[in-house]
């Protein structure tokens, strides 16, 4: 605390020092998410369509991109992004070309767009 009786910038916000009140945190995953989307990952690396995987966390959205190659650009991205969530929902998978495979209000809905569909085989 200084002589004029300012405080210092943690002790004025209860944060970290050169943190402020105003500047927006990061969009996170949070765990039950984060859960969902791994166990995805998980199987689609068991059937060996995925390899690898990235994880961004930006002021405004928060991105998984999940990669057929490490070397190459993501194939899908799945996108977290609450000035969404009123409108068309937070949620939403992104494909390479950028087209918008399915968005929604809930995770696990979005994410069913990895289902694999089952077809007839007749003989």
């Amino acid at each position: 605390m200084s002589l004029t009786g300012d405080t210092e910038p943690s002790e004025r916000h209860g944060g970290m020092p050169g943190a402020t009140a105003s500047a927006p945190a990061e969009v996170r995953f949070e765990r039950r998410e984060l859960d969902r989307i791994l166990g995805v990952y998980g199987r689609m690396v068991a059937d060996g369509e995925w390899r690898d995987y990235a994880i961004d966390f930006l002021k405004d959205r928060a991105v998984f991109s999940v990669f057929r190659r490490s070397s190459e650009v993501p194939i899908y991205r799945i996108e977290k992004n609450p000035k969404l969530s009123r409108r068309q929902g937070a949620y939403s998978v992104i494909s390479a070309t950028g087209l918008i495979m399915r968005r929604g209000h809930e995770l696990d809905r979005v994410l069913r767009v990895f289902d694999k569909k089952l077809s007839l085989v007749g003989g």
